[in-house]
């Protein structure tokens, strides 16, 4: 097997010595080359272009969103952004982002054995999704790590007796790779008067709430870091913080969200199956899935469970995904109902809404 060529760019040398150490833990993946600037890294790729570039933010002599701009424009290259979340960098480094970065990392520092044990397995995952983004659309698993968790580490399996069905609708939305614009663009599409959301989109702690104040400024529903207890109401949005697991809640009519600690699930901190799960023993029929682009099978095994329990899900077709894995996955799981291109989930969504019985018919004549 081909392996995954890197170059890692940061101006610490130690922290170009720990990315390389826990990259080449895994067996697919190379350090191609090392660079302490974007002027020394622009050398080297002269010579040879790697698969994946892991790219820091302050350096000297320039900045990497700057040396970003320059790749995507001159030869575009699958770049992570990695970063220490400093909150006064945040911003700018989401901006990345839009500037066509495929995801956002944190660096790993030197602390207990499971943090480093967490951060191969995040890093690792970013990197093989890196290699297979589709960067016109921006602008193998790991061996010898944890056993890969289900959601019944977080909440024991829905025993079908979930809510019954009322005129209150929730949606959950579960993202990674690319998932960011995927995110803005339907968020933004949505009208003031929107059922409640609760989204999980792959993120770094810290980062989080940074993505939800830039979609507050975006959107016409309110949109916030997702807090313990929150309601989740009409025309409001919740964004599962980073290095949390998020469910969805209900007491009476109320839907609100948990936010709490536990191991990753489906390798991800937060995680899309444990939302789904959640949506499923507390929403049932009243919930709308939706599964967008990423890496990997998060969400796929929560979606089904949501599709089981009558629950509305939709999946982001292939064309119109940055990386075809999690709604790939769903689908081959059974769990989608509808496939559709980035550009129709919104309508999607308040259409599923607004027509109970004839998503009913469809589900039969699906199955």
């Amino acid at each position: 097997m081909k392996k995954i060529k890197v170059m890692l760019v940061d101006d610490s040398a130690l922290v170009r010595s720990t990315l390389a150490d826990v990259l080449s833990s895994d067996p697919e993946i190379e350090i191609m080359a090392t660079a302490a600037d974007p002027f020394i890294a622009a050398k080297k790729l002269r010579k040879e272009l790697p698969d994946v570039m892991v790219l820091d933010v302050e350096m000297p002599r320039m900045d990497g969103i700057t040396f970003l701009q320059k790749i995507m424009t001159q030869n575009p290259i699958p770049v992570i952004i990695c970063s220490t979340l400093v909150e006064t960098g945040s911003e700018t480094t989401l901006k990345a982002l839009e500037y066509g970065a495929v995801s956002i990392i944190k660096k790993p520092k030197v602390s207990t054995r499971q943090f480093l044990e967490e951060a191969r397995v995040q890093l690792t995952d970013a990197v093989k999704g890196a290699a297979r983004a589709r960067l016109s659309r921006l602008k193998p698993r790991t061996a010898l790590v944890e056993p890969k968790l289900t959601a019944d580490a977080v909440l024991s399996s829905p025993d079908g007796r979930a809510m019954a069905k009322t005129t209150e609708k929730v949606v959950v939305i579960g993202a990674s790779t690319g998932g960011t614009e995927a995110v803005r663009q339907i968020l933004e599409t949505l009208p003031q008067d929107s059922p409640g959301i609760v989204v999980i989109q792959h993120m770094p702690e810290g980062f989080t709430s940074a993505f939800a104040k830039r979609l507050n400024d975006l959107c016409r529903i309110n949109v916030k870091e997702a807090e313990d207890g929150d309601s989740v109401l009409r025309g409001h949005a919740l964004i599962g913080p980073g290095n949390k697991h998020s469910l969805l809640k209900r007491s009476g009519a109320r839907y609100y969200v948990e936010v709490r600690d536990g191991p990753l699930v489906a390798r991800h901190r937060p995680s899309v199956d444990v939302l789904f799960r959640s949506a499923t023993r507390y929403a049932g029929k009243n919930a709308v899935g939706v599964i967008l682009t990423g890496m990997g099978d998060d969400g796929a095994a929560g979606m089904k469970e949501m599709f089981d329990a009558g629950a509305y899900t939709i999946g982001q077709d292939e064309s119109s995904c940055v990386v075809y894995g999690m709604p790939k996955a769903a689908s081959e799981k059974g769990g989608v109902i509808e496939v559709l291109s980035l550009d129709q989930i919104a309508s999607g969504i308040l259409r599923a809404i607004d027509a109970d019985d004839s998503n009913q018919q469809r589900r039969v004549s699906r199955a």
